[in-house]
């Protein structure tokens, strides 16, 4: 039986197509679980799963659109991160093209390490991720503990 997951799907301008067509692959694996994205990636998503499902009485996943990257998606989607609210993140970033929203970007990806969500940058980790047996299960992954850190003496 699988858990319904909260996926994260993001996608840079030049790597929306590579992360559209990953949908189009993995559209049934995705079905049942919730779709956050930011911007224009949601809007692409949703249109992708209204051509697999025009006709059918199959409804779609739910699908979240948050702002877009560089007004603010980014550290939308880092909030929901540190609020517990993402399972999986898949931001399939642009590694030739320079961002105005860099350090938006390096922000969100650092927030994805310190609460230890599972995240893939790239088409190959994240067909690895969501053909896992663990994606069907309830796994939760174990958190550092920081209180150390927030509880130094300053």
């Amino acid at each position: 039986m699988n858990i319904r997951k909260t996926i994260a799907l993001v996608a840079h301008d030049n790597r929306k197509p590579d992360l559209l067509e990953w949908v189009d692959y993995n559209w049934q694996s995705l079905q049942g679980h919730k779709i956050i994205c930011t911007g224009t990636t949601g809007s692409l998503i949703q249109e992708k799963f209204n051509q697999k499902l025009k006709g059918s009485k199959e409804v779609g996943p739910e699908i979240i659109r948050l702002k877009s990257g560089p007004l603010g998606g980014d550290q939308q989607l880092g909030s929901l991160i540190c609020t517990n609210e993402i399972d999986i993140m898949i931001f399939l970033w642009d590694p030739m093209e320079p961002q105005p929203h860099d350090v938006d970007v390096k922000a969100l990806e650092r927030i994805a390490v310190l609460y230890n969500i599972p995240y893939a940058s790239n088409r190959a980790s994240a067909d690895f991720l969501i053909s896992s047996e663990l994606f069907k299960t309830g796994y939760k992954p174990k958190l550092k503990d920081y209180s150390s850190y927030i509880n130094r003496k300053i």
